[in-house]
């Protein structure tokens, strides 16, 4: 009996306090991504989605290497030319409100506009 009880210790399901979800290192690793990928960048409507991919993976495979244990990462990014008009965006998932968080940055130029 005592061998189940430690077992079942052993296990955990969300991440401790001090692993807990950074969001402002998290903004910076995508500010800096940015930066690489989009000084100078025209905005160009066909190359879009794979410049939308190839943000997401880069984003993606950075945050793998900050090793936020136990989390899940959802990267959107979504790109669109600046013509004047409005944008809203939503999302919905279940989370953990005490561990789980979200880190969003906007990335603005004269033409066009990325959101993460």
């Amino acid at each position: 009996m005592a061998s189940t009880e430690t077992n079942a210790s052993c296990y955990l399901i969300r991440p401790n306090y001090q692993h807990k979800f950074k969001s402002s290192l998290v903004k910076e690793c995508i500010r800096e991504i940015l930066r690489e990928h989009l000084t100078g960048l025209q905005y160009e409507p066909e190359q879009i989605p794979a410049l939308s991919r190839t943000l997401a993976d880069c984003i993606k495979d950075r945050l793998k290497g900050v090793e936020l244990e136990r989390y899940k990462l959802v990267v959107q990014v979504v790109i669109g030319e600046q013509r004047g008009e409005g944008l809203k965006m939503a999302a919905r998932c279940f989370w953990d409100s005490d561990t789980d968080s979200y880190a969003r940055t906007f990335h603005e130029c004269v033409y066009d506009f990325i959101s993460f």
